[in-house]
């Protein structure tokens, strides 16, 4: 409202600092301070400023007279200035109604999928009381309910969504596009494997068949080698490079025949890089022994274990998942990513400081996740089947790890198991039964995060002979538990497909 005058002669004052149905945040609020002039400065000596009815102080500066509202309340408030005219019975008021909201809006945001990264995603959500959504930085419709929704053409990794409310209170969220991992039914594959002619197409049959549809190959498997030409420096200076098969070749042929390729990177049981490294003048990249010894890996034997908490080591895998990465591969499934099984007591890990093992494995993976997501990459974590309820055996968190990973996956083979397990009398001879209750404690490890479980399963007699019924329980109970996808393990690389049934 402007200026008005009761009788005549007036004199206007301006009111500065506020405007009328203006909208105050907090700090706005906090801060407030009105000038108030006038075109007779006497004017201001018989000033009166209420709010709400009430006295505020007000103080003179030369010219001007400043009024400063403290305390301000969350709602609408009205601030009247009255000042007498020259001439009795003469007054002039200016007055402001406003509101003030200190609240930010409440933001949830629903989850978002898809299965490769670049491909537009719809981002919906709920931003009470705001008046503007900016989703990546592109402005959303807000219903008169709060709901929006806005498609975002090439959206990154964490997608940024930002609620504001007409007083300028914003909050903030980021929701990640979880990436759903196509159905994946994979057989292992070592690089030398792959030379075979009968263990290749014996596995391609499969594919043709359509009773699998991804091969699990090695990239750098249990001795270190490295199966294809790998470029990376470290691993052409340690001799780790092998070149068994060429991996553009074999990624182009497996995906002409409709299947997916999954790269198999062992990572921290590594006999090439120990051993070169504590030669070399690197013991810092080797497990150690309290005394300062190379750890003894126990069956895998001396100068088997690299340390994962060391820089270069986690840099040489990560560079070899993102080498594979760009060669083609869709997934990177890490296997030994974990510290040796053993006495904790009996290792010492330089350079790990303060945080736990489980937690720098855990951030290696995030590492690793970060360097390969952009190429549409999936990232994969295979786990030992007793890590649900013993993360700290062999330092594999599986809360900790579903958050940084896409899919987990258990190695829950029933001859693993001991006695008793799951209250399994016999696990190796009650594949179902262990398999199924197993899984559905790494269900509810990952329940909340956005990674899948993708279980490894037995395809190979040990102890008791496997037969098609045994693989197919497997299967069976992992599908009870909403597992469609899996990856079967041979050693030998012979895999039953009668086992398998169709895949839809």
């Amino acid at each position: 409202m402007g200026a008005f005058a009761l009788g005549t002669p007036s004199t206007d004052i301006h009111l500065q600092g506020i405007r009328d149905d203006e909208w105050l945040n907090a700090a706005t609020a906090r801060s407030l301070d009105l000038v108030v002039t006038a075109d007779d400065d006497s004017a201001l000596d018989t000033l009166q400023a209420t709010l709400d009815g009430k006295p505020v102080p007000a103080h003179r500066t030369g010219r001007e007279l400043h009024v400063q509202p403290t305390a301000l309340t969350d709602g609408e408030h009205h601030l009247s200035l009255r000042t007498q005219g020259p001439l009795p019975f003469t007054t002039t008021t200016v007055s402001r109604t406003f509101t003030v909201a200190t609240t930010s809006p409440a933001l949830q945001l629903d989850k978002v999928t898809t299965t490769r990264p670049h491909t537009p995603v719809t981002v919906h959500g709920t931003a009470k009381d705001a008046t503007r959504v900016e989703v990546d930085g592109r402005t959303a419709k807000v219903g008169s309910d709060g709901t929006f929704s806005v498609t975002v053409a090439d959206p990154p990794s964490l997608i940024k969504v930002t609620a504001a409310d007409r007083a300028g209170n914003t909050t903030t969220g980021e929701v990640r596009a979880a990436r759903v991992h196509p159905l994946l039914r994979a057989a292992h594959l070592t690089a030398i494997g792959w030379t075979s002619d009968p263990l290749r197409n014996g596995i391609l049959d499969l594919i043709r068949q359509k009773k699998l549809n991804a091969v699990e190959l090695d990239i750098k498997d249990e001795n270190g080698e490295i199966g294809y030409a790998s470029q990376v420096p470290l691993a052409k200076e340690i001799g780790a490079v092998k070149g068994y098969y060429d991996a553009r070749a074999v990624i182009d042929q497996l995906h002409k025949a409709g299947a997916q390729v999954v790269g198999r990177i062992v990572a921290f049981r590594d006999p090439i890089l120990a051993t070169a490294s504590w030669q070399g003048g690197h013991p810092e990249r080797v497990i150690q022994t309290p005394g300062g010894d190379a750890y003894d890996g126990g069956n895998y034997g001396q100068l088997s274990f690299t340390n994962f908490a060391d820089q270069a080591v986690r840099g040489y895998n990560q560079d070899l998942a993102a080498e594979a990465a760009g060669l083609g591969f869709d997934d990177i499934l890490y296997d030994y990513v974990r510290r040796p099984d053993g006495p904790l007591s009996t290792m010492a890990f330089p350079s790990l400081g303060s945080t736990t093992p489980e937690q720098s494995i855990a951030d290696f993976v995030a590492e690793t996740r970060s360097r390969i997501s952009d190429r549409g990459t999936f990232l994969g974590v295979s786990v030992f089947g007793i890590a649900a309820t013993r993360p700290n055996e062999i330092a594999q968190d599986i809360g900790a790890l579903a958050k940084q990973a896409d899919y987990i996956a258990p190695m829950v083979y029933p001859s693993h198991w001991g006695p008793g397990e799951y209250n399994v009398s016999d696990p190796n001879s009650h594949p179902y039964e262990i398999v199924q209750r197993s899984l559905a404690d790494f269900a509810r490890k990952t329940d909340g995060t956005q990674a899948q479980v993708i279980p490894w399963l037995q395809d190979f007699s040990l102890g008791v002979h496997y037969g098609p019924k045994e693989v197919t329980d497997q299967i069976e109970a992992a599908a009870h538990d909403s597992m469609p996808s899996f990856l079967l393990w041979n050693a030998g690389a012979r895999y039953q497909g009668e086992a398998l049934s169709l895949i839809p």
